[in-house]
């Protein structure tokens, strides 16, 4: 069976979702920790896993980002919206614009009480229709750790294949996986 044939198998029973993308107020409210101040300012309402001290560390990140270059806010980390559910699931975005060389990196997140569900998938699936319909992006990049089996199965069954490996500041020993986005 080609990828093809398995994305489009495992799409049937996907949940409805898309990736509503935040603002630097949010990202500074989150980052603070401080969930009534991100709900005020975001256009969905977000659970407490968002504001916790999991995620904090990539909010002040984005927050930072986004005051240094404003048009990345429609690129970097959002919120994964269940439109059936109306309701905040986790994470899902860009770790910055297009490179010079036309590669983007994904990254998501789903909060563990809604994971198994086929939220990451769905996630994956917008992003990847978002970098394939982008006339830069030329390249998409996924960074797993080695012992993140269920995302490298889950990389593996949209075509990316690994091109290499990096030790994260935060994160450790990375395998670097990558797609060029006319193959998606």
């Amino acid at each position: 069976m080609s990828h093809g044939q398995v994305a489009a198998d495992k799409r049937r029973s996907l949940p409805n979702v898309h990736i509503t993308h935040l603002n630097r107020q949010t990202f500074e409210a989150l980052a603070a920790g401080d969930l009534a101040a991100a709900n005020a300012a975001s256009p969905v309402p977000l659970t407490a896993h968002f504001a916790g001290p999991a995620w904090r560390r990539l909010w002040l990140m984005r927050s930072a980002q986004v005051e240094k270059e404003p048009a990345s806010a429609g690129w970097v980390t959002g919120v994964i919206w269940d439109e059936q559910e109306q309701l905040a699931v986790g994470r899902a975005g860009f770790h910055g614009l297009p490179d010079a060389s036309g590669m983007v990196e994904i990254g998501y997140a789903v909060d563990p009480a809604y994971r198994r569900r086929g939220y990451a998938r769905a996630a994956l699936e917008c992003l990847l229709r978002r970098a394939a319909r982008e006339p830069h992006v030329r390249t998409v990049r996924v960074t797993i750790s080695p012992d993140n089996l269920a995302s490298y199965r889950l990389a593996s069954q949209y075509g990316f294949v690994e091109v290499g490996e990096q030790c994260d500041d935060e994160d450790g020993l990375e395998i670097i996986y990558e797609i060029a986005a006319d193959k998606l």
